[in-house]
């Protein structure tokens, strides 16, 4: 290993980076859990312990990449699993999982009542174990494990398990999840991973990278935006067409690269960085481009998922709703890099060329 620049210049590890717990004392998240990780990079984010271990700040350097709603980081609220109350709570940030048997609109059939998105995001965290850097012997990764239980009597009972990790310097966000089956009966099980990203990142010019067919979400007005002829790979300005509930969704069937890894994220030429997402195609077959230019709720999503969010009535009917046995488990990898060399943006952005 290389001599570090830091070799017998820092007492504490924590002058480089590493992992910060703390509890939100004001405000609507009174009382709520947070990890602070910080890459020694320019890039460090806010896991909320409380809310799955999703993640809300995010920066790289003085730039924020991620879209934050008006509502903030709240509590969990268990039972808003009914209708569009889920929006309630919605903080946005650079994650919030949709799952882990539903990912779509609101919907009744005979199996059952199921709200927007399911209730994963609002489920809090039992934390295993948090591995600090310990640079002094060479070791830089760090990592916060923790488990949730997505569960009720007579089941279904699902099990997320959570790891996310990173190294000193790399401006990288590794997600480890592994999704088990903890009932004595057959599980429905659908996945997003609701990345959402805003200004300063997301901005006019702004490019969209992602390959694959698409098509656009039946209903809203997708027209305006994802059409044959329009450029919806780049930001436009604010507009008025997306004030209250305007947006446009594409779905999208992600390609993969020769090793079966897709690859997604957004550029800001003026910023001069990148933010580059890749996952398996095996795992996470489908990508969720969710565009909402409204005036001060300026944000787009790049998603990927099990499913597009069709909602668990569609995937049965189209025979795609996934169902674990008990005992059975599922793993997702998705890592996030900041790029900022031009060499690697150019080969990044290429690939939707």
């Amino acid at each position: 290993m290389a001599p570090q620049p830091w070799k017998d210049k820092v007492s504490n590890p924590a002058q480089l980076g590493g992992i910060e717990t703390a509890v939100l004392d004001n405000g609507a998240g009174r009382g709520t859990r947070i990890a602070w990780i910080n890459t020694g990079t320019g890039l460090r984010y806010k896991v909320v312990l409380d809310r799955a271990m999703d993640i809300a700040d995010a920066f790289f350097n003085q730039h924020s990449l991620a879209w934050l709603s008006h509502s903030g980081i709240t509590p969990p609220e268990p039972f808003t699993d009914r209708g569009i109350d889920w929006l309630r709570t919605f903080n946005g940030g650079l994650l919030t999982t949709c799952g882990l048997t539903h990912v779509g609109g609101p919907e009744q059939d005979a199996y059952g009542e199921r709200g927007l998105h399911g209730q994963i995001s609002n489920i809090p965290a039992q934390i295993e174990s948090i591995i600090q850097p310990d640079p002094v012997t060479g070791k830089l990764d760090m990592s916060i494990t923790g488990r949730m239980l997505e569960t009720k009597v007579f089941g279904p009972s699902l099990e997320l398990k959570r790891t996310i990790s990173g190294t000193i310097g790399q401006p990288t966000i590794r997600i480890h999840d592994e999704v088990i089956n903890r009932a004595n009966t057959p599980a429905p099980h659908m996945l997003l991973y609701h990345f959402n990203f805003g200004w300063p990142l997301v901005d006019e010019g702004t490019k969209l990278v992602w390959q694959g067919d698409w098509q656009a979400r039946e209903g809203g007005i997708n027209g305006d935006i994802f059409r044959e002829g329009y450029d919806f790979r780049t930001c436009p300005a604010p507009l008025d067409t997306h004030s209250g509930t305007g947006e446009a969704v594409a779905f999208i069937d992600a390609r993969a690269d020769s090793s079966g890894q897709c690859t997604a994220g957004l550029y800001n030429p003026q910023l001069g960085f990148a933010v580059a997402m890749r996952f398996q195609k095996d795992q996470l077959p489908w990508l969720t481009n969710w565009q909402h230019w409204g005036k001060g709720e300026y944000v787009t999503g790049v998603e990927p998922g099990t499913h597009p969010p069709i909602g668990q009535a569609k995937a049965r009917e189209q025979q795609s709703l996934i169902f674990l046995e008990p005992g059975e488990s599922r793993t997702y990898e998705i890592e996030i890099e900041i790029l900022d060399n031009q060499e690697q943006i150019n080969q990044f952005v290429n690939l939707s060329a």
